[in-house]
């Protein structure tokens, strides 16, 4: 068959080929499939290199009359799906030679080819069909192979598309015609669809090209399209069960370039907002792409590839929906709606093209609770999905999987590991060591192990690695940037490596806060009016304004440790900061009063932050205006300052901790004394305390609880109980290690929850609450309570 293949090819000629031999050549390369396609290719590559020249020099032609013969339109046809199977075969033919073999082609030629389409009359002319699909391969190869030598033509193809057809007058009028409420008005001529599919697929193969050289910016052509690509969302995604093969397309490569111009910003260091006016027309949207994702039919027509109109449209909404929760701050609004969760899942789940499911998976991981994915159930799912690709495209030798580059694989991994189930998945899996492997390659790993480092097994793993610890403790001495000296300062700060211990005993009066502001330097400028707010009234206040540089860890334990409260300022990019995590978590360590304030409109806490502020009061900025909200603080300040105001320091066995002693309360309340144990756990002593642990054989708590006393214990039986339990276990395993150089018992950890419950049932622990709740001097004028969890 190949020797008759070959002989075939020699009959073709630009001015005449017989029939009979444009149908044989027809039925050869419908043979091939699948893996024949690659021995075929191989062994006929000068035959179908002389087949492809023939085909772009009839295209390139001022005369095409064989247009009317339906042999050449087959053979076209035939050869333009045959074309489209190589690109995306990964076999055996390398990509230079591949593009060899597919664009044999000049610029003189693209010219006279671009003239005759300009120059015909008939908007349906087929020789326009053809043309697109030649255009339609080069798009598809340049988006299959965006990090390879860029072709000759390609710069030349994409900057005429742009500057004479999608800038021009008759682009915007086929956009007007897609807005038309109702679809049997759409006549989809050859001329529409080269202009609106053709053309726009083009760009958005460009946009994502390397060292492309485009004449107009992302955002300039993001605003030149924007209200055209919102009002077409807008009218057809009620009627998505009507649309046609052609409305799919075009719709599908008009979302495509809005979201590559996005992405085109975003490598390039910048952010665009635009056509996202308003949070009302963004979360609108959101719902307009959701109900188009939803349709059950197009997920039937995903294929393995972006080969197909429908993988096009999905994975395109997808992207958007991407810029979306990267840009946009209404994670709040993919939270509260389940369709966009249930959505999603079914998405990922059911894809057979890995950048649809990765995208997906990433905007869960953005936009949901770590509740909320447990409760669905991906979250193992998600890290094995992860891990497979990252270990195929550290073992190519292109760094990639399936053209995915391992560098956009780690930045959507570095989104997932903020999640706790991930991070435990990832110990689980024990992939620390591939993640030290690339590290030596990719420095976006250390943003990641950072993370990951919170986690208590991940911890163990890092330790055991000696020769990785050298390399980080060289690397917080000697790095060449700050940003650098930061991360690895973090992760071994969460490792207890080098960590500067400082003395409370040392520090005079006049060294110390009386409050310290913990805050992610996105709510600066609500953060600095609550600050000025502060020092009007006479405190002391510590707060990093300037991005402290050197090693921010100890800088930032010293102000902890030199103040009596630590204001959180919660916002979701305050749970995304590993800083702010470091910080909250440490102040909790050491025993400080922690006044949680809401500075995100809409957000709740989820995570590690939800755990760590438990069921504590907080002032919410969002829903007052900023003096009322401040009044309300101020008062929670003063309650504090009044009950802390008898805090002494006192240096323990081990290390120097601060004590709080019992504040003063109600005289109804009757103050202990040591010889015998209160009736309330609230006024126990920390001698009794260990009593207790000890006389009901809790030995390991009583040795890790050394210095608690009653309102400790029930601290922690609030933080036990309606923390998220990885969290909780978390932090009392890196406790346990620290201080007793041991895990953490679960058996004892069961007990101590079990015995504590039955204090409550037998109405210890009642009485208890209304005491506490009464020391800790809540006003009325302080929010009620909110249901966090």
């Amino acid at each position: 068959m190949y020797d008759h293949f070959e002989q075939l090819v020699t009959q073709f000629s630009t001015s005449f080929t017989s029939t009979k031999a444009l149908d044989q050549t027809k039925f050869i390369l419908q043979e091939q499939i699948d893996e024949s396609l690659s021995i075929f290719a191989s062994q006929c590559f000068d035959s179908i290199l002389i087949l492809e020249y023939w085909a772009w020099q009839l295209l390139s032609q001022s005369s095409h009359q064989w247009i009317n013969e339906s042999s050449y339109r087959e053979l076209f046809h035939t050869l333009a799906s045959f074309n489209k199977q190589l690109i995306y075969d990964y076999n055996t033919i390398e990509i230079d030679r591949k593009a060899t073999l597919l664009f044999p082609v000049t610029i003189d030629q693209i010219n006279h080819i671009f003239e005759q389409i300009e120059q015909t009359t008939d908007d349906n002319d087929p020789f326009i069909s053809i043309v697109s699909l030649w255009f339609d391969s080069h798009s598809y190869f340049l988006h299959d192979n965006p990090h390879s030598n860029k072709l000759s033509i390609t710069d030349h193809i994409n900057q005429y598309i742009i500057c004479n057809y999608i800038m021009k007058k008759p682009f915007k009028s086929y956009l007007f015609q897609l807005r038309q409420l109702h679809q049997l008005d759409l006549i989809f001529t050859a001329k529409m669809l080269f202009y609106i599919k053709t053309s726009l697929f083009s760009l958005f193969a460009y946009l994502g090209s390397k060292d492309h050289r485009c004449f107009y910016t992302a955002d300039g052509i993001l605003r030149y399209l924007s209200d055209d690509y919102l009002q077409i969302i807008h009218i057809h995604s009620s009627t998505v069960m009507l649309w046609n093969k052609d409305l799919i397309a075009c719709i599908g490569h008009l979302t495509g370039v809005i979201a590559k111009c996005y992405w085109s910003d975003e490598k390039n260091g910048t952010q665009i907002k635009v056509p996202f006016a308003t949070e009302q027309i963004t979360c609108n949207h959101v719902q307009e792409l959701i109900h188009i994702l939803s349709y059950d039919q197009f997920h039937k027509e995903i294929r393995s590839v972006r080969s197909n109109d429908e993988t096009v449209l999905i994975d395109s909404i997808l992207m958007v929906l991407l810029n979306i929760v990267k840009t946009q701050n209404i994670n709040w609004f993919f939270r509260s709606n389940s369709i966009i969760r249930e959505t999603l899942l079914v998405v990922a789940e059911r894809s057979l093209y890995d950048e649809i499911c990765l995208r997906a998976y990433v905007v869960m991981g953005e936009v949901l609770t770590d509740e909320q994915l447990k409760e669905l159930k991906i979250t193992n799912s998600m890290a094995d999905f992860f891990f497979k690709m990252l270990e195929e495209a550290w073992q190519h030798p292109s760094k990639e999987y399936k053209q995915i580059p391992i560098e956009y694989l780690l930045r959507d991994f570095r989104t997932l590991s903020k999640n706790d189930s991930i991070q435990q998945r990832t110990a689980d899996l024990n992939k620390i060591q591939l993640l030290i492997d690339v590290s030596k390659q990719y420095r976006i790993i250390y943003h990641i192990l950072w993370t990951l480092s919170f986690n208590s097994d991940i911890q163990q793993q890092l330790r055991s690695d000696q020769s990785f610890m050298s390399t980080l403790v060289h690397l917080a001495k000697e790095c060449d940037s700050d940003k650098m000296c930061q991360i690895t300062n973090g992760i071994l700060w969460n490792l207890q490596i080098g960590r500067q211990h400082h003395p409370t005993t040392d520090i005079s009066p006049q060294d110390t806060f009386d409050f310290m502001i913990s805050y992610s330097h996105d709510d600066k400028v609500l953060c600095k009016q609550l600050y000025d707010e502060i020092i009007r009234r006479n405190y002391r206040v510590w707060i990093d304004f300037d991005q402290i540089h050197g090693n921010i860890m100890d800088a930032m334990a010293q102000a902890i440790d030199r103040s009596q409260t630590i204001i959180i300022c919660m916002s979701e990019q305050y749970r995304k900061s590993n800083f702010c995590r470091a910080e909250a978590h440490y102040a909790f360590q050491r025993k400080r009063q922690l006044i949680p304030v809401l500075m995100q409109k809409h957000y709740k806490p989820d995570g590690w932050l939800l755990f760590l502020i438990g069921q504590l009061l907080y002032v919410d900025f969002t829903k007052y205006d900023f003096d009322r909200a401040m009044e309300m603080l101020m008062e929670e300040l003063r309650a504090n300052d009044n009950h802390e105001n008898n805090i002494t320091l006192v240096p323990s066995k081990q290390e120097t901790t601060i004590v709080t002693s019992i504040p003063a309360i109600s005289s109804s309340v009757r103050v202990p004394s040591t010889a015998a144990k209160p009736h309330l756990m609230l006024e126990w002593t920390q001698i009794q305390v260990q009593q207790w642990l000890i006389d009901h054989q809790l030995v390991q708590l009583s040795r890790l609880l050394n210095d608690y006393d009653g309102r400790s214990l029930i601290h922690l039986y609030k933080y036990v109980k309606h923390g998220q339990s990885s969290v909780v276990l978390s932090l009392l395993q890196e406790d346990s290690i620290r201080r007793l150089n041991e895990s953490v018992s679960l058996v004892e950890l069961s007990r101590f929850q079990s015995l504590m419950y039955q204090q409550k049932h037998n109405q210890q622990l009642t009485t208890t609450d209304i005491a506490f709740e009464a020391a800790l001097g809540r006003e009325t004028d302080v929010l009620k309570k909110k249901d966090l969890s």
